[in-house]
């Protein structure tokens, strides 16, 4: 699908046509009690545990390149995160490219994170984010810091995407070891959630963006993803910058592994639950 623009431009044509749902499982009701309602013609749904009254809450930006919807896996994700470590996880359904840009996605969603922030304090408040979510996730804690919001609890970036020009030089040595992604049609995805913006706002490429004055972060990413080029830029970034980064590497590991089914994700999740919890 993402050999070349166009096949990837053809998909994201068929689930315009034929949207595909967004709604959590039913079986996600018979483990943790799941609410929706509408912020600001959003959907956000709320997945809480059943018994204690949770203290820490996690707003979870899924990925999918901006153009592609909630998938099944990452409700497994969030029902792992609120059985586990015992969080509420509050899901927002964001408008998908074309339709969804930049520049209305990620303030509306700094607005959500702020106003849970307000309710329950930075402290007790992380967000989380795989892939495209995680490339959001930087970019809405840098728009929170800009607006004087203290530093969450976390960040948790699963495989993020961190750059969507698709410039640097290590992407052709990954790429043909990366089963998953392939530039030519996450860049075409990419110029659509851009739109106005050049490639190198920090809006939708976060490692342009100044990274002082952040939360802890914690990142995952896999040596058999395009998307670790991103990483290992943003390592250096962020030791010069004073923050404090705990940056987990999955050798031979593919694209977004910390939410997939294997020992590797086990293993991953574990941490991620350790750092909301």
């Amino acid at each position: 699908m993402f050999r070349s623009p166009q096949r990837t431009l053809d998909k994201i044509a068929r689930l315009q046509a034929r949207p595909l749902s967004f709604a959590p499982p039913a079986s996600l009701s018979r483990s943790a009690t799941v609410s929706l309602r509408e912020v600001d013609g959003w959907h956000v749904y709320e997945v809480t545990p059943r018994t204690d009254t949770p203290v820490r809450h996690v707003v979870f930006l899924h990925g999918g390149c901006y153009v592609f919807e909630i998938d099944p896996v990452h409700w497994r994700l969030i029902r792992n995160l609120v059985l586990e470590a015992g969080v509420r996880v509050i899901v927002p359904i964001m408008p998908l490219a074309p339709t969804g840009t930049a520049s209305l996605v990620v303030p509306r969603v700094a607005d959500l994170v702020a106003s849970v922030v307000a309710t329950e304090g930075a402290d007790n408040v992380s967000v989380l984010g795989d892939s495209s979510g995680g490339g959001m996730a930087l970019a809405v804690a840098m728009e929170l810091r800009d607006r004087g919001v203290p530093a969450l609890h976390a960040t948790v970036l699963s495989s993020p995407w961190l750059d969507i020009s698709g410039t640097d030089p290590r992407l052709a040595q990954i790429a043909p070891r990366d089963p998953w992604l392939a530039v030519p049609g996450t860049h075409a995805a990419g110029a659509l959630y851009r739109a106005e913006l050049p490639e190198d706002d920090w809006r939708v490429s976060p490692l342009h963006g100044t990274l002082e004055g952040l939360g802890p972060i914690t990142m995952f990413s896999g040596t058999r993803d395009i998307l670790n080029a991103d990483a290992h830029r943003f390592v250096p970034l962020a030791a010069a910058a004073g923050l404090n980064l705990d940056f987990h590497e999955g050798e031979g590991m593919i694209h977004n592994y910390p939410i997939l089914p294997m020992p590797e994700g086990d293993a991953a999740r574990a941490v991620i639950v350790a750092a909301v919890r």
